[in-house]
């Protein structure tokens, strides 16, 4: 798990969208504080895609002792998001306006997913992407989702 931390907004918003989530990849930036809360991290980042990887461990089970919803929605959420993040210029900023998750069959504690986040649209204010949430060992698919994001100019 990379070093995790927060950068001054002045800083990220001072590069690429891209050049900073690969920096972060590389652990020349930290990663965000939820990525060792919840479990995962971004793996990779290409123009339009964000590819995390993710465990989920005892801490994040609901009370019947399964992954609970809302830790496939942030991981879903942080790949969708930051596919939308490496499409931004230099002084722009984004925020998720909304995001829905389909789950398709349950993740198993311990179990190691890749959640792969894709742009669809990326206009002048805001951007559309879909994700999904497959095992790393069995390929199969264990949930969708699709986001809108408000892309935003950095004051300053």
């Amino acid at each position: 798990m990379p070093a995790t931390g927060l950068m001054p907004m002045s800083e990220i918003a001072g590069m690429s969208g891209l050049d900073y989530l690969r920096g972060m990849a590389e652990g020349r930036y930290p990663a965000p504080p939820i990525a060792a809360t919840m479990g995962f991290h971004g793996a990779s980042f290409d123009t339009g895609l964000a590819i995390f990887r993710g465990t989920p461990e005892a801490h994040v089970l609901n009370p019947m002792g399964g992954v609970h919803g809302g830790w496939y929605g942030t991981i879903l959420d942080s790949a969708m998001a930051c596919a939308v993040m490496t499409r931004l210029a230099v002084g722009q900023a984004y925020t998720t306006l909304e995001y829905k998750v389909n789950i398709t069959r349950a993740i198993r504690q311990g179990m190691e997913v890749e959640c792969r986040g894709e742009v669809d649209h990326f206009g002048r204010t805001t951007s559309v992407a879909h994700g999904e949430i497959r095992g790393v060992e069995d390929g199969k698919l264990y949930a969708t989702a699709t986001t809108t994001c408000l892309i935003m100019q950095v004051p300053g």
